[in-house]
């Protein structure tokens, strides 16, 4: 095949029939599109995430009955489900025993196989949406495909093996022809259990499929027509990026724009393959393609908002002069999987900003009382809560003339508890109280896009 697409679809995109049917209508008329990888129906991993934690008898039935309509509402719409639903009533039956034993006591690899069955259910259902329109596809288990390491709730892929799987698996089914639906987000550990990449990471699943088969493309269908200046929601005058670049789009995924995973854009850069963002909800308005070296590249490019920040303060006058002693924070991190995100130093105090966007499936708590518990050892710990990351992104931010003078000019009455600028070529970040985040983004917004 002279060009070969890998498409992904949101949960938003497959949340019920006629999203499906949407998706379904989308695959059909692009021939170059051979492999779909799908995320769980909307709302489906939310709902699995509150079983696998554990909880009462009463909930546990109320969880699942929910998980089950929304399953079900698609499948009534079906004309021939009659064995599709035998197939998903196993599957329910299957999250009820699991998450019973989940009540008792749960792991995590416990919660990565409850969590799984999302995917499994809304690919199932697709491969028959299809059909039903006309289109032959094939089902395949992405757990022969995707192999990790057993760090369940954040895996990271082992690429050799994922690639030498594919070549086994994917690549005949490709050469004869077939079009291929598969499941974003999980994948296998070396003893066989269900491992999940981290949440959103059925963008990853994507881009790391289309690496091992060279795709020239990766298809990301979401319900938003591309990458906007900012949150449309937030101000209503954003305008739609025809194209950015890798680098760009890497800085507005970590800085809490929903659109892409973060890590999506690291198999892509490594093989440089471009990715487009459109919406499945209307493939007509077009999108965003993000590329290696895309022009123009303006010195303003959008703005980013991340909520729910916690800042973590460290003092010590121990670090006054001192060897080792940032060294020793890191690793104390390090060692409860903690990515610090942002970060500013004085003489005798560190203040970091921590990542959620990089944390497991399970959403589990990042700050544990045994973390700082630890870190106060070393020095004072102050927590702030209640705050957001506002991340201006751009190209060649630390090296323009007046770019401060234009922010802090714009902003001025707004307190910011904290400045990162001058690390990247591409951001600067501001850390503002929750409560004026928006205001903080319109105000910018009018100023440097408007």
């Amino acid at each position: 095949m002279s060009h070969l697409s890998v498409a992904k679809f949101g949960g938003t995109s497959v949340a019920n029939y006629a999203a499906m049917q949407s998706c379904a209508k989308i695959v059909m008329a692009d021939p170059n599109t051979r492999v779909v990888i799908l995320s769980a129906s909307a709302g489906v991993t939310n709902l699995l995430v509150a079983l696998a934690n554990g909880c009462e008898k009463e909930e546990r039935e109320s969880l699942v009955n929910q998980v089950r309509q929304i399953q079900y509402n698609i499948l009534n719409e079906l004309k021939n489900a009659a064995v599709l639903r035998e197939e998903i009533d196993r599957l329910l039956d299957n999250i009820e025993s699991l998450s019973d034993a989940a009540s008792l006591a749960t792991s995590p690899a416990l919660i990565d196989e409850i969590i799984s069955h999302g995917e499994m259910m809304s690919t199932l259902i697709f491969v028959e949406v299809l059909r039903e329109l006309g289109a032959n596809s094939t089902w395949v288990d992405v757990r022969t495909l995707v192999a990790t390491n057993d760090n369940y709730g954040k895996a990271a892929p082992n690429d050799e093996l994922t690639q030498q799987n594919c070549d086994r698996v994917l690549k005949p089914l490709i050469e004869r022809g077939d079009l291929v639906i598969t499941q974003g987000f999980i994948g296998r550990a070396p003893n066989g259990k269900t491992t999940t990449l981290g949440r959103g990471g059925s963008d990853y699943s994507a881009a790391l499929i289309a690496e091992v088969l060279k795709a020239d493309d990766v298809l990301i269908w979401t319900d938003v027509a591309g990458i906007y200046t900012t949150d449309p929601r937030i101000a209503p005058a954003a305008q739609k990026i025809d194209t950015m670049s890798f680098a760009e789009a890497a800085e507005m995924a970590t800085f809490g724009a929903k659109v892409l995973h973060p890590a999506t854009l690291l198999p892509a850069v490594r093989s440089n393959i471009p990715v487009y963002v459109g919406s499945s909800k209307a493939p007509e308005q077009g999108g965003t393609w993000v590329t290696r070296d895309p022009q123009p590249r303006p010195l303003f490019r959008a703005i980013a908002l991340r909520r729910d920040q916690t800042l973590l303060t460290l003092s010590s006058l121990s670090m006054l002069h001192a060897q080792g002693f940032l060294a020793n924070v890191f690793n104390i991190l390090a060692k409860y999987k903690i990515s610090v995100d942002t970060i500013t130093t004085s003489e005798v105090s560190v203040a970091l900003t921590l990542d959620k966007t990089g944390s497991a499936s399970s959403g589990a708590e990042l700050l544990s009382n045994e973390l700082l518990a630890e870190l106060s050892e070393t020095s004072s710990v102050k927590v702030d809560t209640g705050l957001s990351l506002v991340a201006l992104i751009g190209n060649d931010l630390h090296v323009a003339a007046g770019v401060a003078k234009r922010l802090f000019g714009t902003i001025a009455e707004y307190n910011v508890r904290m400045i990162s600028y001058g690390a990247s070529t591409n951001n600067i970040c501001l850390l503002v109280q929750s409560e004026h985040a928006d205001e903080v983004v319109r105000k910018l917004h009018q100023e440097l896009f408007e």
